[in-house]
């Protein structure tokens, strides 16, 4: 995912806008939380799966955003982001019910 967020800050760069540079940045817009520290692993992996799904359903609406601005490449790029938050999303809600 590290290698995501690269990737990502360079395409809001391409189209002109500042990405987060750091840590704070990202918190201030971030959609998800940090998971509370006396949570037992299932119930870790129950809430970072809530967190891909909510990712997941903002690169869904980023997706209409930019074929509605005639951005494919920004389209492509949150769409194969979806892809890999979907497959988290079922992978952890595997472990989480074991």
């Amino acid at each position: 995912m590290f290698e995501a967020a690269d990737v990502v800050a360079e395409r809001i760069r391409a189209i002109g806008r500042k990405a987060p540079t750091d840590l704070a940045s990202l918190l201030k817009v971030s959609h998800v939380t940090a998971a509370d520290e006396d949570a037992s692993a299932g119930d870790v992996c129950a809430e970072l799966a809530q967190d891909h799904e909510k990712i997941s359903k903002r690169l869904h609406e980023l997706v209409e955003l930019a074929e509605r601005h005639n951005d494919p490449v920004t389209a492509d790029l949150a769409t194969a982001r979806s892809a890999f938050h979907e497959q988290a999303v079922w992978m952890l809600k595997a472990i989480a019910s074991e």
